[in-house]
């Protein structure tokens, strides 16, 4: 299994497996959108995308988003997408990711990651606690959502 970091010139094996993460939590299929907003993603470098590949294919990724800690002065990073294609999965392909942004974060000097994910995503939740991410129970999670 290979893990990097994607470019621009990784949209065409990106933009299935993002439309498959949107398809998992109950969004319609858009591999426009898609391609749409991981090229802007990438172009305007507001995001850093790795890409798992097994045997020449490309079969998951993760997404982090740029956010700060006002109280440490400190760059964390929001881990805000991780999918694995359903014939990659129980092989390592999550771990993998999880592990690449992991090193990136500390590469780049944050205090750490974030993440949200279902409360019925009890497969995620395990990988997530089984690397020794903690779940907040200190803050509460709110969201206003806009038209």
């Amino acid at each position: 299994m290979r893990v990097r970091q994607a470019t621009l010139d990784d949209l065409d094996l990106l933009v299935p497996l993002f439309d498959g993460y949107r398809q998992f939590y109950e969004q319609p299929s858009d591999p426009d959108m898609a391609r749409a907003f991981l090229g802007e993603r990438l172009a305007l470098g507001d995001s850093r995308i790795f890409l798992a590949e097994l045997d020449g294919e490309a079969v998951g990724f993760v997404q982090l988003f740029p956010i700060f800690s006002s109280t440490l002065c400190r760059r964390l990073w929001l881990l805000n997408d991780l999918f694995v294609a359903a014939s990659a999965r129980h092989l390592g392909v999550g771990l993998a990711l999880m592990d690449a942004a992991r090193a990136f974060a500390v590469e780049t000097g944050a205090c750490g990651l974030e993440l949200a994910t279902a409360h019925t995503n009890s497969t995620a939740q395990r990988l997530y606690e089984g690397l020794g991410w903690r779940l907040d129970e200190v803050f509460r999670r709110y969201e206003l959502p806009l038209p």
